[in-house]
Formats: structure tokens, C-alpha cells, sequence
């Protein structure tokens, strides 16, 4: 009788005290995107497989490397070294690309799906943090990734040419000094902050709106709409300003891309420079509807329910 009684005079302060505290905004982001890369496997799996590929196909085109540097001037020598390592990047880029935007599209739509959002929703986190996790995945979490998987990859590219010239005894010292690997990876981390990471924001915004709405299909909901503003424009107005928006985008904000092979390189990645980049009135219009789009998509997780 006695505990009892010591619980029911227990002060309010007294109560409040001994109450669990509330979870951080920034740790219940944390969880959130632990719980993303828990369930969407493919986030870091797609870019070691991509790194494996890279290194398959770099591994079988040493065979052939020595042969062709011993007949090839330093500057012919400087290209076949960084072919490899320019070729990983864009590989491993290219891979994570694909998977952010089907990331994007089955984010929210596959939790209705599997009805599994009838747990998460019971969790204490708002649908605004749940969507900015989800958004985080592919504008940060997988540039990111990529960056990473990148690295290890050009590691291993370099020092197996090196041990395989070495032991064929061909000299490119010079073709050596004009290749700086620390320059790669400052262009690389620039290109996947700036394109894949903020450029291509509103294009995954609008693919986690549409997986927040989509009852069924939502690939198709998610490219009829854009198709079909595009023909009609051009159809009443004979004009394509929307076509050439979403061109524009899709390409980054640059307007000299190398477009043969012997001319790609990382270089072409840093335009435009990062001034002019910040400065860019498309940008930040750009991140200003990512902020519309992910705003509607959290109010539409709020009102849906599983399919």
C-alpha cells in the first residue's frame, strides 16, 4: 500500500521527469535512412557491381596496354592511362543514376504496396521527415556512395596499370606526371554535388510525388504527364519550350559537353564552374520546385493509405 500511495502522490514535475524523452529531429533522420538502405539493397550493391564491371573491363583491356604505349607519344600515353579511370567514374555514375530514379519512383509507392506504411505511420516521425529521408537517398546518400565506390575503384585501376608496365617494361614516367589523381576525384565530388545532386533535385522530386500518388503504374504516371505536355504545346503552339526545359535539365547547365569518345574526360564534368553554377537562376528555381514537390508528396502520404 505504501509504493502505491508514494505513486499517486508523485508531483507532476516528478512525473515529467521520469517521461522518455522525445528523439531528435536528426536522429530520427538517421533511422530513417538506415531504414532506406535496409530495405533498398540495391542502393549500395549497383555501384560495387558497376565498380566490378569497370574493373573486369579495364583488367582485359590491360592485356593490350603495354603493346599499344610502347608505339604511342607521351600525350597518346597520358589517354590510354586516363581512359580507364574517366570510363570507371562514368560507369559507376551512370549506374547509380539509373538506380536513384527508380529509387524515387518506388520510394513511397512500394510502402502502400506492401502495406507496410501502416507500421512505419505508427512510428512517432512525421511524413515530412520520412519523405526528406527518402529525398536524401538520391541527392545525397548515393552521390555520395558513388563517390566512394569510385575512389576504390580508381584506386585499384592505378596500381594495377602500374604493376602491369612495370613488369612489361615500358616507361611512362611522362604520361605518369600529367595524370593527377587527386584532380580526378576533385572533379568527380564537384560533378556529383552539383549535377546528380542538386541539377537533377527536381527530377527526383517529382518522381517521389508521383510514387506518393500513383495507385498503379507509376513509371507511367510519371513520364505520360511530361510526353504529353510536350505534344500538346508543340501540336497548339508549334513551339517547344517545354521539350527544350526538360532537355536543359537533363543535361546540367552546360552548353559544351565533349560528344566523341576521344574527347571524354572528367573535365568536361566541371562545367560550368562553381560560380557560375551557385549563380544560376535555373538552379534554384529547380530547388525551389524540388521543395513544392516534396511538400505535396509528404501531404500525400499523410491522406493515403495502402493500395
Amino acid at each position: 500500500m505504501n509504493s502505491a500511495s508514494n505513486v499517486m502522490n508523485e508531483s507532476p514535475a516528478q512525473a515529467t521527469a521520469i517521461a522518455p524523452s522525445t528523439v531528435s529531429w536528426s536522429r530520427q533522420m538517421y533511422w530513417c535512412v538506415r531504414r532506406e538502405l535496409w530495405e533498398y539493397k540495391s542502393i549500395y550493391i549497383a555501384p560495387i557491381a558497376g565498380a566490378a564491371l569497370a574493373l573486369v573491363a579495364c583488367s582485359i583491356s590491360m592485356m593490350r596496354l603495354p603493346e599499344r604505349m610502347r608505339t604511342a607519344d607521351p600525350m597518346q600515353q597520358w589517354g590510354m592511362i586516363d581512359g580507364p579511370f574517366t570510363l570507371a567514374a562514368l560507369l559507376i555514375m551512370g549506374v547509380t543514376f539509373v538506380v536513384a530514379l527508380f529509387y524515387s519512383l518506388d520510394a513511397l509507392y512500394g510502402e502502400r504496396r506492401d502495406r507496410s506504411i501502416l507500421f512505419w505511420k505508427s512510428l512517432p516521425v512525421s511524413d515530412r521527415t520520412t519523405v526528406l529521408a527518402k529525398a536524401s537517398i538520391p541527392m545525397l546518400i548515393l552521390p555520395v556512395l558513388t563517390f566512394a565506390v569510385t575512389i576504390v575503384a580508381q584506386a585499384i585501376i592505378l596500381i594495377v596499370t602500374k604493376a602491369v608496365l612495370a613488369a612489361s617494361g615500358v616507361n611512362a614516367e611522362a604520361a605518369w606526371n600529367h595524370l593527377s589523381f587527386w584532380h580526378l576525384d576533385g572533379m568527380l565530388i564537384y560533378h556529383l554535388v552539383a549535377i546528380h545532386g542538386l541539377w537533377f533535385a527536381p527530377f527526383y522530386g517529382w518522381l517521389l510525388l508521383v510514387s506518393a500518388w500513383a495507385k498503379r503504374l507509376p513509371i507511367l504516371w510519371a513520364t505520360l504527364p511530361p510526353i504529353a505536355i510536350g505534344v500538346f504545346e508543340k501540336i497548339a503552339f508549334n513551339t517547344s519550350y517545354f521539350a527544350n526545359l526538360l532537355g536543359f535539365a537533363s543535361e546540367g547547365d552546360s552548353g559544351s559537353h565533349a560528344t566523341s569518345l576521344g574527347a571524354l574526360s572528367l573535365d568536361a564534368m566541371t562545367d560550368p564552374m562553381p560560380g557560375e553554377f551557385l549563380s544560376s537562376s535555373r538552379l534554384w528555381i529547380g530547388l525551389v520546385v524540388t521543395g513544392v514537390f516534396l511538400l505535396l508528396a509528404a501531404r500525400l502520404r499523410r491522406q493515403r493509405g495502402p493500395i
